[in-house]
């Protein structure tokens, strides 16, 4: 294929606003899977993603197309043959029936054909950074928001990643066949964050097909071709990988220079690992070898490697046999996680499955961080690293689903910059870390930059939520301001400021909950400030549960002591003996809940007799206990590990 009729490009925006539904019916349209085998969301292609009906995962696709105007154009170009019978007379000639079949074939053969490589991505703001990485592989990017819903936090976030890559950005809005959809509403919100014209706007609805052709159009005619020598050295970009058990580490990659055969021996640049490109390809959207990848290309590298530290996605690759000076490419912005948890198997000897589980998936989830951790009560496991609340809980689901592990994870936390009295800076991820108070000049945790976007009617109610959340907003903006159908009038766009801690267990459902549905937000790491920041242990029966110790301002103590410990009561089972639920501060305990006793009516085999045998017998029921509270175990059950999760 000539790297002129190459297209790269991808689909973004907010989530549940029809990305996967449009890549659905462009792979329909251009014949790329056939109808009888088409199905919803045929590019998640994990159960979770169709269970879920959300992209985790990036996935690539190659379609060919060959555009409605190129075809009308060669029509026209050759009226005289196509729209007059070849046996018929013409300037006194007769055009015979093999003459016909020379000029109509020339006919095909003039139609130009494209090779275009779609990136769809996630929308959920936990997995920007596939985003990111897919918009660094691309030219375009097709900007699709629901004509019902309109613009959203993450359709922002999206906008702000595609122009600072210098992409073609195709506005397209979506949906436009629901009752609900205000086509007037959310086109003035697009042309104003995009500057562009109302008629720059394609109309379509992706479920039912509408005007989809001619987003295939535009993309043709308005994404640029991919830039590239193919004669120079070969450079290839990872922006994916993942492990297969029989073939090995498999890399996506984009072509910039050069060309990738099979077989080819091949060197990452910033690892020093060396490997044979064992099968080449491209996906369509299943597997498809092919003999090599050219320059401007998205395809695949089944490689023999075995360990995500050999091929990191963001890397360079070339070939071996290449020049030695070939300079590596700029690849991507080293992600940090946000949030952090311990999981632990349930069993002690499940740890190293764990391990290796873990070891395959950050291969296929590059943001995905792990440590070692040693709890004196829930044994070996990993303290892992997220970029949020559902990243957290779509890894766990993927451990329990695929490496079939039970695991037990507890509340999840951010991490925090600790300076000594000494002049010793530590980072760390727990609470359980944190030195003696003693030890410790200043505590400071992680700030976020964040951004809401929500009906204005909403505006007190989310400000208010931003203030109890230890934030501030900072500006509001708004992006119409006429009434639509629901009374919602307007949507403001707030800029705030807020400790990350306030914001990782339930900030997004409550955001939800006084919007009706219609709030979301994006957010970015701003800095680390310093907090009057103090840990909150929990004590099970007197004994010390590390593992349930969390970091809290202090002025939030007392109130998120007292609710741990009334959950702490609902999650763990009543014993023979009576079981104190304590929360404290340093040496301080601040709350406190009893789960009482199994009671058994020992009495019940007297008969008559003196009131003093009885109580006797509930004596020694009395000692019995008290014996069995010094030298009994509390079974504490997995969900009370992450009890915390929810403050309300």
């Amino acid at each position: 294929m000539a790297q002129e009729s190459i297209r790269n490009f991808c689909i973004i925006a907010h989530i549940d606003h029809g990305k996967s539904t449009l890549a659905d019916r462009l792979l329909e349209l251009t014949g790329t899977v056939e109808k009888r085998n088409m199905k919803a969301q045929i590019l998640d292609k994990m159960e979770l993603e169709q269970e879920r009906g959300i992209t985790i995962k990036l996935a690539p696709v190659r379609m060919r197309y060959m555009p409605a105007i190129n075809r009308s154009q060669l029509t026209v170009h050759n009226t005289l043959t196509i729209n007059h019978d070849p046996l018929a007379e013409k300037n006194g000639k007769r055009i015979t029936e093999n003459a016909w079949k020379t000029v109509n074939s020339k006919r095909i053969t003039d139609q130009v054909e494209y090779q275009l490589n779609l990136i769809d991505t996630p929308g959920h703001v936990d997995f920007s950074y596939e985003v990111s990485r897919s918009l660094v592989a691309v030219e375009g990017a097709i900007l699709v928001v629901d004509a019902s819903q309109g613009v959203q936090a993450q359709t922002l976030s999206n906008i702000y990643l595609a122009l600072a890559a210098n992409l073609t950005i195709i506005p397209v809005l979506n949906k436009i066949d629901l009752p609900a959809a205000d086509v007037e509403r959310v086109s003035a919100e697009v042309v104003k964050l995009l500057g562009c014209k109302k008629e720059d706007i394609l109309l379509i609805s992706a479920k039912t097909g509408q005007g989809v052709d001619q987003v295939l159009e535009r993309v043709v005619a308005d994404v640029p071709s991919p830039s590239g020598d193919a004669a120079a050295p070969t450079r290839a970009l990872i922006f994916d990988s993942y492990y297969d058990d029989h073939r090995g580490v498999v890399l996506y990659v984009r072509l910039v220079d050069g060309q990738i055969s099979k077989q080819d021996s091949i060197k990452m640049l910033a690892t020093g690992a060396h490997t044979t490109a064992l099968d080449t390809g491209f996906l369509s959207p299943e597997m498809r070898p092919v003999a090599s990848l050219a320059t401007g290309e998205i395809g695949y590298i089944v490689t023999n490697l075995k360990s995500a530290r050999e091929a990191k996605v963001g890397d360079t690759i070339t070939t071996a046999h290449g020049d030695l000076r070939v300079r590596p490419l700029e690849g991507y912005k080293e992600v940090h996680p946000f949030v952090y948890a311990g999981f632990f198997p349930s069993s002690n000897e499940q740890y190293q499955e764990l391990k290796d589980a873990i070891e395959k998936l950050s291969l296929s989830d590059s943001s995905l961080r792990f440590t070692s951790e040693n709890s004196p009560v829930l044994g070996f496991g990993l303290r892992l690293g997220f970029l949020g609340l559902l990243h957290m809980d779509i890894v766990r689901e993927r451990l329990e689903r695929e490496y079939d592990l039970d695991l037990i994870v507890t509340n999840p936390s951010t991490d925090y910059e600790i300076k000594l009295t000494n002049g010793d800076e530590l980072d760390i991820k727990s609470a359980a870390d944190l030195p003696d108070m003693s030890e410790v000049e200043q505590i400071r945790e992680p700030w976020i930059r964040g951004e809401i976007a929500c009906p204005a009617v909403f505006l007190g109610s989310v400000l208010d939520l931003i203030t109890k959340s230890r934030g501030s907003h900072k500006k509001i903006d708004y992006l119409n301001t006429h009434a639509d159908a629901k009374n919602t009038a307007g949507l403001a766009l707030i800029d705030f400021e807020a400790p990350l801690a306030n914001l990782i267990t339930d900030f997004y459902d409550q955001l939800k909950s006084i919007t009706s549905g219609y709030g979301s937000f994006s957010y970015e790491l701003a800095d680390y400030r310093v907090g009057d920041l103090v840990r909150l242990d929990f004590y099970v029966a007197g004994e010390k549960i590390d593992a349930l110790s969390v970091m809290v301002h202090k002025s939030e103590a007392e109130q998120v002591g007292r609710r741990a410990v009334e959950k702490l009561k609902e999650a763990i089972p009543r014993q023979q003996f009576k079981v104190s639920l304590q929360a404290a501060v340093g040496g301080k305990f601040i709350a406190r809940e009893d789960i009482s006793a199994f009671r058994k009516d020992v009495t019940t085999g007297l008969y008559g007799g003196d009131v003093s045998r009885k109580k006797k017998v509930l004596v020694k029921q009395k000692k019995g206990k008290q014996r069995m509270k010094r030298f009994g175990k509390v079974d504490i059950p997995s969900d009370a590990f992450s009890v915390l999760l929810k403050r309300d």
